[in-house]
């Protein structure tokens, strides 16, 4: 059973102090998107909420002068995704450029399993570590903070997720999510606390007379780059703060500006550094830096971000690359099983539980957080997939919709089902938990009935939000291009989305699962192009249809040196 799909209106908020001269069309999309002031349109670095709101700095900053001074070697550990290796190359980097003693390491997610884990401590010390700095980790790593303690090494924590209702005893802790936290922006990725925290300590070793001829200032804006990077494929949420972070990051890469890894990403990912949008590190980059940790070890990823060499970068690049490609042939077995279960389940039920969990003894634990978001994306209903751990245990990772937090969900069965799971964290939208293989089957009927418990029906409805239409002679390039450079878009900032109903003049599928379409406005206007990628086969394409309506964003193909408006088709409906 594929839920149906339907078509809502964004609202505008009405009232607003934006600039007289912003053009009518995006006058709307910001209103639209809750923007009140002109200051939130700002994309100047000037315009960054300062560092020194944000909690547990100062003890930090003194921490890393104490060990700068000293000469003490410093560990980063970071995590295995895209925002965990970019946290831990912009430390590092910032480090080493301020004169300190660096190394880093990345659990590897098969072994190690997530943060600061005591085996992580061990083999931070195996490395001569006198300090661990934790990057897009640490908020919950007790055990592994009280085994560096035994062995006398410190630790700072720095890291973005939800703490629990105790905090690690580390000597310093950086989190915008701690519960009594002032800094205005709770959506800092963990390689936005990093970057604040470079920022910190810079000022403070300034203060100090520390720079001087045999040791330069740096520049610690060259980093914007990875900041962008790690910040969009971590999906949080683009504030006003995040958006000033993300266009840094973006207009450094777009003008040749970056690191040598990012740019070796981009030409494998067929992607034009001049004029690049941030969905393009969310969908081409962040994905290909992901394999690493998903399938193997992500400390490749960290140094195809040190690297300075092109030539390595591309090497790395490739093998990356080719990471991901094995990833995408995973992930797509995978889903064909799930999807035979699903059909299973509904031979055994008229309906779908309104909470799906699923598990297969040959799945891979690195790609079932993908898999339960493309279940998720199908059958929009809450989705936890498990893989074996290979100690009789079973990883799960879990998507959710709006409307149910997934976190609090896993909370209320740990709080009514005491040693159901072996543990869970997580937030809203995703959530990760391990559990005895044996409780499998009633892990997922406890976890089918609380969410038929917390949802409704009405929750499943698939929506899709648009701007409105757009009208005959906004079917231009200037218009594409006005979009493009008004973002940067992305999570809680979406990207424009427009509706409208047209003929239907051309159909084809392209690739096996892209459908091609030729359309006209219905009141007259210009011919359209348009692509629909991964329609469902069944229903597309259709000769008898002459009519549609579309939900769409308006972009720009550039092919053999020629431009043309073209629509992204997010979903169509026979009229």
């Amino acid at each position: 059973m594929i839920h149906s799909v339907e078509l809502r209106r964004r609202e505008a908020e009405t009232e607003a102090s934006l600039p007289a001269d912003l053009p009518p069309l995006l006058r709307r999309l910001y209103l639209q998107r809750g923007v009140k002031e002109a200051l939130e349109l700002e994309r100047g670095a000037k315009h960054l909420l300062p560092w020194q709101t944000l909690g547990g700095i100062e003890a930090a900053v003194t921490l890393l002068h104490q060990m700068l001074l000293a000469g003490k070697r410093i560990v980063v550990v970071g995590d295995f995704d895209a925002d965990g290796a970019t946290s831990t190359a912009l430390t590092v980097l910032a480090l080493r450029s301020l004169g300190g003693n660096v190394d880093y390491l990345v659990p590897n997610r098969f072994e190690d399993g997530y943060g600061l884990s005591p085996e992580v401590v061990e083999q931070a010390k195996a490395r001569g570590a006198e300090m661990i700095l934790t990057v897009d980790n640490g908020i919950s790593s007790h055990s592994g903070v009280d085994t560096a303690h035994q062995y006398g090494i410190p630790v700072l924590v720095t890291d973005h997720h939800l703490p629990g209702e105790t905090l690690p005893a580390a000597e310093a802790i950086v989190n915008p999510n701690l519960n009594d936290s002032e800094f205005p922006s709770r959506s800092l990725a963990g390689v936005g606390v990093a970057f604040y925290l470079m920022l910190a300590l810079r000022a403070h070793l300034r203060q100090q007379n520390w720079f001087s001829d045999s040791r330069a200032e740096p520049n610690l804006a060259e980093l914007l780059d990875l900041v962008a990077l790690g910040t969009v494929a971590d999906v949080v949420p683009l504030d006003a703060n995040n958006r000033i972070l993300v266009w840094q990051g973006l207009s450094r890469i777009r003008a040749g500006k970056c690191r040598a890894g990012i740019r070796a990403l981009l030409e494998i990912a067929n992607r034009d550094a001049r004029q690049l949008a941030a969905s393009d590190l969310g969908f081409a980059v962040g994905p290909r830096l992901n394999a690493a940790g998903r399938l193997d070890d992500m400390s490749v990823g960290v140094a195809l971000l040190l690297t300075e060499d092109i030539s390595e970068a591309r090497m790395l690049a490739n093998e990356l690359d080719a990471l991901n490609q094995t990833r995408k042939e995973i992930e797509q077995g995978m889903k064909s099983e799930a999807l035979a279960l699903c059909d299973e389940l509904e031979r055994q039920h008229t309906d779908l539980p309104l909470g799906l969990a699923f598990y297969h003894p040959e799945w891979h634990q690195g790609v079932v957080g993908i898999l339960a978001s493309r279940l998720k994306e199908r059958f929009h209903r809450p989705v936890i997939a498990f893989a074996p751990a290979g100690d009789g245990t079973l990883k799960g990772s879990g998507r959710s919709i709006a409307g149910l937090h997934l976190r609090d969900a896993l909370e209320r069965l740990d709080t009514l089902f005491p040693g159901l799971m072996i543990k869970f964290g997580g937030h809203a939208m995703a959530a990760g938990l391990s559990l005895e293989t044996a409780k499998y089957e009633e892990f997922r009927a406890r976890f089918a009935a609380l969410i038929d418990e917390w949802l409704d029906g009405e929750a499943l409805q698939g929506v899709i939000w648009s701007d409105g239409e757009l009208h005959a002679q906004e079917f231009t390039l200037y218009t594409a291009e006005m979009l493009r450079e008004a973002g940067p878009w992305g999570q809680a900032f979406p990207e424009p989305v427009f509706d409208g109903k047209f003929k239907l003049l051309q159909q084809r599928l392209v690739g096996e699962r892209h459908l091609k379409v030729m359309v006209e406005p219905l009141g007259g206007g210009p011919l359209l192009d348009g692509i629909a990628f991964n329609v469902d086969t069944t229903l597309w394409p259709d000769s008898s249809v002459r009519q549609v309506q579309l939900a769409y964003k308006l972009d720009i193909n550039e092919y053999r040196g020629n431009r043309s408006v073209q629509l992204i088709i997010d979903h169509i409906w026979p009229m």
